[in-house]
């Protein structure tokens, strides 16, 4: 029986890797995106995940066409950096309503048809700054910390459904993530250079991590995967870092955040 699977942000970085990824495996995939444009092989369909009424109208195309939606990957999203003091509060509430809320949109449509059908998956990408908070991307990390406790919410309540719910945590990654980035200097005069550095130090790590196709590849082994765990980290290193979420006591480990990326 042929799969069907829907990308969100698939026409670059992680979003298009995981695309082709599935493509290669043998799914029929269709990425949504703002772009009027896709990656040759992939269906495409225009639209904004902050648009209700698109992302469904996006949806009913792919049921209209395909007859079931098999696996959903919530990838689309956006960051940006600064001072939480010295950040517009709606310039937050524009990031979750991308990064968490868009998510929240295309899963509220695609649970029915999956539970209907008997099954599906749905992979939320999430961040390593979920677990590990990183200063001065703080509504990056908050709305990737709610991506990851919706996960494991949403993953015990449709189990008796046999849809699987999971989120995976890449680290950094060499991708146009990084110059998409909204960055905000305001007060970096008043947090002595501090927030300047910061940024540097995570677009340096950025474009020196792994390539996007690892976590193509990771998705399409999860999407494989019978039953899938409630969180995936990509990279030994980043599983290390995790392990020390688990050991460390709160305070070590923020300091050793502060020192690494707040000095």
């Amino acid at each position: 029986m042929n799969k069907t699977a829907i990308v969100t942000g698939g026409t670059s970085g992680i979003g298009k890797a995981a695309a082709l990824a599935l493509k290669n495996d043998g799914w029929t995939v269709y990425e949504l995106s703002r772009r009027l444009t896709g990656t040759e092989g992939i269906n495409h369909i225009t639209a904004d995940i902050t648009d209700e009424s698109g992302v469904a109208a996006a949806v009913e195309q792919v049921v209209s066409a395909e007859g079931r939606i098999d696996l959903v990957v919530n990838n689309a999203g956006f960051g940006i950096s600064g001072a939480a003091e010295f950040t517009d509060t709606e310039e937050a509430k524009r990031l979750f309503d991308t990064d968490f809320f868009g998510m929240v949109r295309l899963n509220k449509l695609v649970i029915p048809i999956m539970r209907e059908q008997g099954g599906g998956k749905i992979i939320n990408i999430s961040s390593v700054a979920a677990p590990i908070p990183i200063p001065f991307q703080t509504y990056y990390s908050a709305a990737k910390a709610a991506v990851n406790s919706y996960t494991m919410a949403l993953a015990n309540e449709v189990r008796p459904f046999k849809i699987g719910v999971c989120a995976v945590q890449p680290g950094d990654i060499k991708t146009g993530f990084t110059s998409a980035r909204q960055k905000n200097t305001l007060g970096d005069d008043v947090y002595g250079g501090r927030i300047a550095r910061s940024v540097c130090r995570m677009e340096r790590d950025e474009q020196n991590g792994i390539s996007p196709e690892v976590i193509g590849s990771l998705t399409a082994k999860i999407a494989r995967k019978k039953r899938v765990k409630p969180l995936y980290t990509a990279g030994i290193s980043y599983k290390f870092f995790i392990f020390l979420v688990h050991i460390l006591p709160a305070n070590i480990l923020n300091r050793l955040v502060g020192f690494i990326y707040a000095k």
